[in-house]
């Protein structure tokens, strides 16, 4: 996982977070999980992954507490190959089972990809703070 984060940050040039004691905390041990999904290749190399936390009070993209946060990492090798389709199923039935009503990806607007990826999913704006643009899912809407 956190070699993907490596590939993207080379990628894009967008720094973030991804040695792999954060990678441990914020997607395998974060206690707000719901469901961190990865995407394998035929050799056992992670592809992707995707997170899936409930929204805490008070946290840090002014989500409101129980929607889902939803955050995609896919390495650029593996684009335009069903991946992220394939990690939003997973994520979306996750959600489901959670009880969870509402995701939010919180994606930069400098992010033409990531964008345009979460409005495939059926995410829709409806916050954009300087530099963000956020978008939400209603899961019991139809895919």
């Amino acid at each position: 996982m956190s070699r993907v984060l490596h590939e993207i940050i080379a990628h894009t040039g967008r720094d973030r977070p991804n040695d792999d004691i954060f990678v441990t905390r914020q997607y395998i041990a974060n206690p707000a999980n719901i469901r961190c999904t990865l995407a394998i290749d035929d050799e056992g190399g992670v592809l992707g992954f995707q997170s899936l936390v409930r929204a805490e009070a008070d946290n840090r993209y002014h989500v409101p507490a129980g929607w889902g946060i939803i955050g995609t990492h896919i390495s650029p090798r593996a684009h335009r190959r069903g991946v992220g389709s394939a990690l939003f199923r997973s994520s979306r039935e996750a959600a489901e089972q959670a009880g969870v009503e509402k995701i939010d990806a919180c994606i930069g607007a400098d992010n033409p990809a990531g964008l345009r990826y979460y409005e495939a999913m059926g995410f829709r704006t409806y916050r954009t703070p300087e530099g963000i643009v956020q978008k939400v899912y209603s899961v019991g809407a139809a895919p």
